[in-house]
């Protein structure tokens, strides 16, 4: 595994004189950063010899607790692990107050034992390399969705969108609207100069499905690439949303009566030379491109969990909504989960669907090829593509429980091989540790429903 050289560090010490702090961090199973914040004289040693962090750090649940049964916490004494920077990770981020830089780390392959099976990045890797084995090189790129909120709550303490630039508060749909783009207009300026200083190449704003939802693209490139872009750009969207006074969410189902937020994760193969294998005048793309969809419907089920981890995920899931649920697949279609968009034969793609905007990139991403791994070395067919309505054509329907999502992973053999025991062991460990926790709280909704009725 390729590790930052030392260089790296020195250069951009040099090109940052003022730069005092240096955040250290790593994505954790549910793709929440944890790390440590270093002073600038720590960074060249991160460089040469690595950094210790807890074996836990990979098992903890969302609220950041420890998970005993992944076997990252009692049986190994809660060992340090070392972990080493990533190439082209070493970045300012512009929006704190003390002169602070960022850059990623991951564990080492040796040394960062018993907690490397678990780095969601390496397991994307592996994956990657499976694929690049038989001569497949998978290119993708997120659409990542997002509401921009007041950092103050309402009248009933409950979340709302943020003011606009105007002092208005946004309270209707206005889908692809182009003054709501220019209401947010210094929160865009700022963050467009941030991903061009962090070199992530943003493209296409769009106002979404609902009041301060917002969807920028990101542009395609090699899968491992593109997936650490994403990750930066979740963090990067959060601080400079906080620069301005509000609070970017990126939760799947934030509001019951307004649209759920998705990652649309965009991909196809291409040959050792850069050439898209799915390329194809037929708008339904090549054999190859069929395949991997049939692949990927084939493995949908078994994967969701990596696709929709939490239990607000699954509130997302709604006839109509635009967040389909069925293994459906189709040509230009948006009411299916796997859509093949139009455009020249050079650009011929999938688009996955089901992803909520709370999912952990990499191993969404993990999924998703992994599946589509499975369905070339199978053959297999998709079947003919929907047209029309998807969600009325849908023959079934994959579980909206957040528990048979996890029963479904826990018990698929195609994911034991695909994403190795020991992965599964810590992950799944979270999860049942968050739905035991999740189900045995008492909340509002019990209290409305049970308190006087029961």
């Amino acid at each position: 595994m390729p590790f930052a050289p030392l260089q790296d560090a020195e250069d951009f010490l040099a090109r940052h004189p003022d730069i005092e702090l240096i955040e250290l961090f790593i994505l954790d199973a549910n793709g929440v950063p944890r790390g440590k914040l270093l002073h600038r004289e720590e960074l060249l040693a991160l460089y040469q010899s690595g950094r210790p962090l807890p074996s836990t750090l990979l098992g903890l649940s969302i609220q950041g607790e420890d998970v005993e049964d992944t076997g990252l916490v009692w049986e190994v004494g809660d060992i340090d692990c070392r972990a080493y920077p990533l190439p082209g990770s070493l970045v300012r981020l512009p929006w704190r107050q003390i002169p602070t830089a960022a850059v990623q780390v991951s564990m080492h392959p040796t040394e960062g034992l018993p907690a490397t099976p678990a780095d969601p990045r390496q397991l994307l890797m592996r994956v990657i390399e499976q694929l690049e084995a038989d001569g497949y090189h998978p290119v993708m790129a997120c659409e990542l969705e997002f509401y921009l909120l007041d950092q103050k709550r309402d009248a009933h303490g409950r979340p709302q969108p943020a003011l606009d630039a105007d002092g208005s508060r946004p309270r209707q749909t206005q889908v692809y609207g182009l003054r709501e783009l220019e209401q947010i207009e210094p929160f865009l300026k700022d963050l467009y100069a941030a991903c061009k200083a962090q070199g992530i190449p943003v493209r296409t704003a769009i106002s979404e499905y609902a009041p301060g939802q917002v969807e920028i693209t990101l542009e395609h490139g090699p899968a491992l690439a593109a997936m650490d872009q994403a990750v930066r750009y979740k963090r990067l969207v959060k601080g400079v949303a906080h620069a301005h006074g509000m609070q970017a969410c990126f939760m799947a189902k934030p509001f019951d009566h307004l649209a759920g937020t998705g990652m649309h994760m965009h991909v196809s193969l291409a040959d050792g030379q850069g050439s898209n294998l799915f390329a194809s005048e037929n708008p339904a793309g090549t054999p190859l491109l069929r395949q991997a969809v049939g692949g990927m419907l084939a493995s949908l089920l078994d994967s969701l969990l990596l696709f929709c981890p939490n239990a607000n995920s699954y509130r997302r899931f709604q006839a109509n909504s635009y967040a389909p649920l069925a293994p459906t697949w189709g040509v230009d279609n948006r009411t299916v989960s796997l859509r093949v968009p139009g455009g020249p034969a050079n650009t011929r793609h999938v688009e996955h669907r089901i992803c909520g905007a709370d999912a952990n990139p990499y191993l969404a991403a993990a999924a998703m090829l992994a599946g589509i791994h499975r369905g070339i070395r199978e053959r297999l067919d998709p079947g003919a593509p929907i047209e029309g309505n998807g969600y009325a054509q849908a023959t079934e329907h994959l579980p909206t429980q957040w528990s048979a999502a996890i029963h479904a992973l826990e018990h698929s053999e195609w994911a034991r091989d695909a994403f190795g025991e020991a992965f599964l062991k810590v992950y799944l460990a979270i999860k049942h540790a968050e739905h035991r926790q999740f189900m045995g709280e008492v909340g509002e909704q019990d209290w409305r429903w049970y308190l006087s009725n029961a």
